[in-house]
C-alpha cells in the first residue's frame, strides 16, 4: 500500500533508463561481410542500449560522429577502425568506447579479451565492466604520436612497409617476413633509458614498447601485457644473442617469445631511445627514416587515457 504521507515519485520510463551509445561500423573491416549496421542497434537496443548509428565515410565524419557521441561509442572493425576512434576519444570525460572486433588481427580486442562473432560480443556488453586503456606517448624528431598498441624501431619497423597488407593480412607470412630479417638485420649501438636509467648499450635486431600483447598482424611479442596497469612492456631482441629463424618462429607460434634467451623484457613508464635516423612504426603506421637527423625518442605512458568495456565473459586472463 501507498503512503500518502510520501511524496509522488516522478515516473521513469524504460526508455529513460537505457545509456546513450553511438555506433560506428566500418564497411570495409575482413568479417564485416554479411553484417549490417541495422543488425547492430537492434542488438545494442536488447542488451538495454539506446544506439544511433552514425556513418563513417571520412575522417571529418568520425571526428562530427565522436563529437555528437554521449555515453558509449561501440566500434565494429579492425584495428585501424579501433585506433582512429580512439585517438579522438583518448582524453575525453563521459564516454566509453566499446570494440566489435572485426578484422583480422583484432590485437586490441584479443588483448582485453574480446573475441567471437560481433552479436555474441555485443551480447557480452549486457552488464559489462569499465576499466582503464593506457596511450603511449610519443615525442620525436618527427613529431609527437599516439598509439595504442606499440611503437618500435628495428626489424619490424624495417619489414611493416615490405610486408604489403594490401595483399592480404597474414600472420603467417608477417612471421616469415620478421624471421627472416631477424637473421640479417646489422643493428646499431643503442643506450636505452628506462625510467630515467641507463641500460647497457645493445645491438637490438627489435626493439618494441608495447601496450598491449601483439601488434601487428597478429605478433604475440609480450605475453603478458596489461593495457591497463600503467606500464609499458619493453621487448628488445639482442643481435649478439639471436637465435635462428625456426626458434623465433616456433615461440611465435607458441606464443612463447618473451622466453626465448635472446629477448630482453622489461616493463618501464619512460624509455628513451636514441635516433639516429633510423625507421620507427606507431602501431601500423610507419615514420621513414630520416637520414642524418639525430635526437632522442621518448615514449611515455598516459595512464588511463580511455575508458574501455569488457564484457562479463571477456575478462583478460
Amino acid at each position: 500500500m501507498t503512503d500518502p504521507s510520501s511524496p509522488p515519485q516522478p515516473a521513469v520510463s524504460p526508455a529513460a533508463a537505457q545509456p546513450d551509445a553511438t555506433l560506428i561500423f566500418n564497411r570495409k573491416a575482413g568479417g564485416s561481410e554479411g553484417y549490417a549496421p541495422e543488425q547492430f542497434t537492434e542488438k545494442l537496443q536488447q542488451v538495454g542500449y539506446r544506439p544511433v548509428y552514425r556513418p563513417t565515410d571520412s575522417r571529418e565524419d568520425l571526428q562530427r560522429a565522436i563529437e555528437a557521441a554521449q555515453g558509449t561509442v561501440f566500434v565494429a572493425g579492425g584495428d585501424g577502425t579501433v585506433r582512429s576512434a580512439a585517438l579522438l576519444l583518448a582524453g575525453r570525460r563521459g564516454l566509453t568506447l566499446g570494440i566489435v572486433p572485426m578484422g583480422t588481427a583484432n590485437n586490441i580486442g584479443r588483448t582485453l579479451g574480446i573475441e567471437g562473432e560481433p552479436l555474441d560480443v555485443l551480447e557480452g556488453y549486457r552488464g559489462a565492466q569499465v576499466r582503464p586503456f593506457d596511450l603511449g606517448r610519443v615525442k620525436a624528431p618527427w613529431g609527437e604520436d599516439l598509439f595504442l598498441e606499440a611503437c618500435g624501431c628495428g626489424a619490424f619497423a624495417d619489414i611493416i612497409t615490405e610486408y604489403d597488407p594490401e595483399g592480404g593480412k597474414s600472420p603467417l607470412r608477417a612471421l616469415q617476413a620478421l624471421t627472416t630479417t631477424l637473421g640479417n638485420f646489422e643493428p646499431p649501438l643503442l643506450p636505452i633509458t628506462l625510467d630515467g636509467q641507463p641500460v647497457p648499450p645493445t645491438p637490438y635486431a627489435l626493439l618494441e614498447v608495447l601496450n598491449t600483447r601483439a601488434t601487428g598482424p597478429r605478433l604475440q611479442l609480450a605475453t603478458h601485457a596489461d593495457p591497463g596497469d600503467g606500464q609499458l612492456d619493453v621487448i628488445g631482441v639482442d643481435a649478439e644473442e639471436r637465435q635462428n629463424m625456426l626458434a623465433y618462429l616456433g615461440a611465435l607460434l607458441r606464443d612463447e617469445f618473451a622466453e626465448l634467451p635472446s629477448v630482453q623484457s622489461q616493463l618501464a613508464r619512460e624509455v628513451e631511445i636514441p635516433y639516429t635516423g633510423q625507421a620507427f612504426h606507431v602501431d601500423g603506421e610507419v615514420r621513414p627514416p630520416l637520414p642524418g637527423q639525430g635526437g632522442k625518442v621518448h615514449i611515455s605512458v598516459w595512464p588511463g587515457a580511455l575508458r574501455v568495456l569488457t564484457p562479463t565473459a571477456g575478462a583478460p586472463a
